[in-house]
């Protein structure tokens, strides 16, 4: 049986390249979509979330337009990054179809809900800021509790890009992420942080975009294949990671992934470290019993290495459908 699946997503280049994964892959059953600002404003991700899965040939994937800024902090975008658009300005048609009247909260309330009355929990992927779960975790913690598992793309054990310290989905809402992985080891919900120490490694060439990119003209490949152009040209390289797509990736073959488990927390004061992921690789009882603060309260499995290649290969064959 497929794997029920949420994303939430701040649609964005590499979320758009997840989003088609998850949509097209046979082993995932893509159950709902639900969309936070962060890459780019709120309207623009539900935009951009509603092209890619008319892409995808997905329309029948409800979508939820959700939190527009963090729970404290102001909004700070990526567009920078992403375009103005937040997706590449690929110039792809308006979509037909709208989102679903459900605020995301409501809409991921009652598809984990449904999944978990079937007997097969879903598996929720954050791969944005966390203000729509931690929402969740605050006004549903029952319906919380029923989540399969969660796999976040955030944080990183050695690596940030958004400050010297923080990588951006964290730095964007430190107190939902502290919220959700709270929540996560209160209500006993597996946590897999798939960060920046491995979301950079799975790599695809501009010649295999172009090959995406000759398979049609407005379905998957075309939008990859330009994905994959724009990010290139974007930073002067020969290549471009599918980022986000890399934690999608990872639910059809965990085993391209090493994962340690790890206390976790998110660091919420520090003038120059605040949305830091701090994660604790100490093996040593004796500086652990000497440490004021303790182990961190969320245990979570870390993503450390990942074989690239292997990944990018499966997102290729996925968008190609095998041509």
């Amino acid at each position: 049986m497929a794997l029920p699946v949420i994303l939430d997503v701040d649609t964005g280049t590499d979320d758009a390249c997840a989003i088609l994964l998850a949509a097209l892959h046979p082993d995932l059953d893509l159950r709902a979509v639900t969309c936070v600002g962060g890459n780019a404003p709120l309207d623009d991700v539900v935009r951009n979330t509603l092209v890619v899965l008319e892409a995808a040939d997905a329309t029948g994937v409800p979508v939820g337009a959700g939190a527009a800024h963090p729970l404290l902090e102001r909004p700070v975008d990526a567009r920078h990054v992403h375009g103005p658009d937040g997706m590449g300005g690929l110039s792809r048609p308006d979509p037909t179809t709208q989102p679903d009247p459900r605020h995301a909260v409501d809409l991921l309330r009652d598809t984990i809900d449904a999944a978990a009355a079937s007997g097969d929990p879903v598996t929720l992927v954050p791969l944005a800021p966390m203000t729509n779960v931690a929402l969740l975790a605050r006004m549903y913690p029952d319906t919380f509790a029923r989540i399969g598992r969660i796999v976040f793309m955030g944080g990183g054990a050695m690596v940030s890009n958004a400050t010297a310290a923080a990588e951006f989905n964290v730095f964007h809402d430190p107190e939902a992420t502290a919220v959700v992985l709270d929540a996560s080891a209160d209500h006993d919900v597996p946590v897999t942080m798939y960060g920046l120490d491995v979301f950079y490694e799975p790599r695809v060439t501009l010649a295999e975009a172009e090959r995406l990119a000759a398979l049609d003209e407005r379905g998957p490949g075309a939008l990859a294949g330009g994905l994959i152009r724009f990010m290139s040209e974007r930073f002067r390289a020969e290549d471009a990671t599918i980022g986000d797509a890399g934690a999608v990736a990872m639910l059809v073959d965990p085993d391209a992934v090493r994962t340690q488990y790890l206390p976790v927390r998110v660091e919420l004061a520090g003038t120059w470290t605040r949305g830091r992921t701090i994660v604790d690789t100490r093996d040593w009882t004796g500086d652990l019993d000497h440490d004021p603060h303790g182990l961190a309260h969320a245990q979570v499995d870390v993503a450390l290495e990942i074989d690239g290649p292997r990944v990018a290969r499966l997102w290729l064959d996925t968008i190609s459908g095998g041509r």
